[in-house]
């Protein structure tokens, strides 16, 4: 005879906090759920005057944290229009120099 030994639980927790100094606020939430499959962790975190901050990390059933092969090096997913969006209109600008370059050399 054979028995079933299938765990069927579930979890989930929530927990925020936040702070105020001189008027400026800071917060942190937290979400867990675990299930037998693994457990996922997402926390989003804000500073005065910042973007939010996203960090999801996943475990295993074993406790092995997951990597995502299409995200790389995971981790933070940060707010950086304003970074990227500086960095394109650079790369603009020398590719329209190059280019201004071997057409006046042609």
């Amino acid at each position: 005879m054979s028995s079933n030994n299938t765990s069927t639980f579930q979890s989930t927790s929530f927990s925020f906090s936040s702070s105020t100094i001189n008027g400026s606020t800071s917060s942190t939430s937290k979400i867990t759920r675990s299930d037998p499959s693994g457990t996922k962790v997402h926390t989003r975190s804000q500073e005065p005057g910042q973007a939010p901050r996203d960090e999801r990390i996943q475990y295993d059933a074993s406790g092995r944290r997951i990597e995502d092969a299409g995200a790389g090096a995971r981790g933070r997913i940060e707010d950086v229009t304003d970074e990227q969006e500086k960095r394109d209109k650079e790369y603009e600008e020398r590719m329209e120099e190059e280019y201004a370059k071997r057409e006046g050399g042609a």
